[in-house]
């Protein structure tokens, strides 16, 4: 009789790969379900939801949410932006940049572990691969077997799917920035633009990529957030923690059994914790850079505790000084409310308060006045003295609107000839405006006057801007 051949382990494998960095053992992921995975869902769920839902929304007869790259216009529901919006981007990018340090500060590498598009599309693929090939030791066989038509087929489909997630993603992306329905029937009629083909390949290349096979290699080694989250965090921050005291010395036992009584700790040393790592480490050899946060060896101790009969919480959130104090959860709360977090979140509510202030009180009606450099000042028939301007008006409402251009600060002043402007809806333009004085009024020098530009019709809108009139 044959002997049945020994099942695969980790180290049979050829997981051993040259890759990005240094040569890198393929990580194999278990499976694990529990509180902190359930937050992980929704987040997937939430944010993907967002992401690939937004674009077919409408909005008044268009795209709700539109970056109309071409014609400089951001589209958010009832508002448009434009490139003079640009201090919104800027405090935007504040806002997020001062979230995350509280955040961190709060409790590590949060984002990361729930919200980071990289956490979140490799949880995706994860759930696609364990699908099709099984969990941890299904496809820990399947890498170790020889080629034959059942190993062929399940790789198939799973990069069949991978790229199918892939290329709808990035399909998703551009049409943030081209009309999404002008955008899938380019597709449907094979006629995409030479820009958004490269933009849907590449974005949905970089995810397959990035997801599918570079995995906790980003996280480790290209994102810069590993490297410098170490000085974001200090001994109150939350973590997570393996409690060594109570832990160690580890190693196996029977099913509820004393550790105590055996000179053991409550870790039975299973290495399930470093088997639902998605980056491969062991949390019990303290907080290293890789550790994402994620909370998923936490589930799986807690269960594991669950069932050798120990208390839960061996591995768990929890702060340095906590442990090392052997704080309560009301403690360890407490201390939380340190004065860099004070400090945060009050420089985050200013930030979001001048955001949506800012948003609030935005002028619908823009106008900007320049000198025309050709005719400084003349004189022209009728006894009068002229100065040129050009004046950009823009419309930054959804509604057309007539437009009436007055000019206050100089006595006599007045705009000549023509001074009202048909401004239809979302769009600007660029219009010369003659604006006058009487001969008799006119006293060599320069003067500050005002145009003001206000629509007609219900609920008016005005804009103003002050310049010099020359009197030569």
């Amino acid at each position: 009789m044959n002997a049945k051949a020994p099942e695969p382990s980790d180290d049979d494998i050829s997981a051993s790969e040259e890759w990005l960095y240094e040569v890198r053992k393929k990580i194999y992921s278990r499976s694990v379900t529990g509180w902190f995975n359930n937050w992980r869902v929704f987040m997937v769920v939430f944010t993907q939801a967002l992401f690939y839902g937004l674009p077919w929304l409408q909005w008044d007869g268009r795209q709700a949410v539109l970056l109309d790259l071409s014609t400089r216009k951001f589209y958010f529901f009832g508002m448009i932006l434009w490139p003079q919006d640009v201090i919104f981007l800027a405090l935007l990018l504040i806002i997020s940049a001062y979230g995350l340090f509280l955040f961190t500060a709060i409790a590590g590498r949060l984002f990361c572990g729930y919200a980071c598009p990289q956490t979140v599309y490799t949880e995706i693929f994860m759930w696609i691969e364990r699908k099709v090939e099984g969990d941890r030791l299904a496809r820990i066989r399947l890498d170790g077997s020889d080629w034959n038509a059942r190993k062929i087929s399940k790789k198939a489909l799973k990069h069949g799917l991978w790229i199918a997630v892939a290329l709808w993603t990035g399909f998703t992306f551009v049409g943030y920035f081209t009309p999404i329905l002008t955008l899938a029937g380019q597709v449907i009629s094979a006629n995409l633009g030479p820009w958004q083909t490269f933009w849907i390949l590449f974005y949905g290349f970089a995810t397959y990529g990035n997801a599918g096979f570079m995995r906790e290699q980003v996280c480790k080694y290209m994102c810069p957030y590993a490297r410098f989250q170490s000085v974001m965090i200090d001994k109150d921050t939350l973590i997570v923690t393996y409690d060594t005291e109570r832990g160690e010395p580890r190693g196996k036992r029977g099913k509820h059994v004393d550790p105590r009584a055996q000179g053991k700790g409550d870790c039975v040393d299973c290495s399930i914790c470093v088997q639902v790592c998605p980056t491969g480490i062991d949390i019990r050899d303290g907080l290293q850079y890789m550790c994402i946060g994620c909370g998923a060896c936490v589930d799986a101790c807690d269960q594991v505790m669950d069932k050798v009969g120990y208390p839960r919480g061996l591995i768990r959130y929890s702060s340095e000084n906590a442990m090392k104090n052997k704080w309560s959860k009301r403690q360890q709360w407490a201390h939380l409310l340190r004065p860099r977090i004070l400090i945060y979140s009050a420089l985050l509510l200013i930030m979001v308060g001048l955001f949506v202030g800012g948003l609030a009180t935005r002028d619908p009606l823009k106008m900007n006045v320049m000198r025309d450099r050709g005719v400084l000042s003349r004189e022209i028939p009728g006894g009068l003295v002229e100065n040129v301007y050009q004046i950009q008006l823009m419309n930054t409402t959804e509604k057309a609107r007539k437009i009436r251009v007055e000019v206050k600060g100089l006595e006599g002043v007045a705009v000549h000839d023509r001074n009202t402007y048909e401004l239809p809806a979302s769009t600007n333009i660029l219009e010369p405006l003659e604006v006058t004085i009487p001969v008799d009024n006119a006293k060599k020098g320069v003067y500050k006057i005002e145009i003001i530009a206000t629509s007609e019709g219900e609920k008016p809108i005005s804009a103003s801007s002050k310049t010099t009139f020359i009197v030569p």
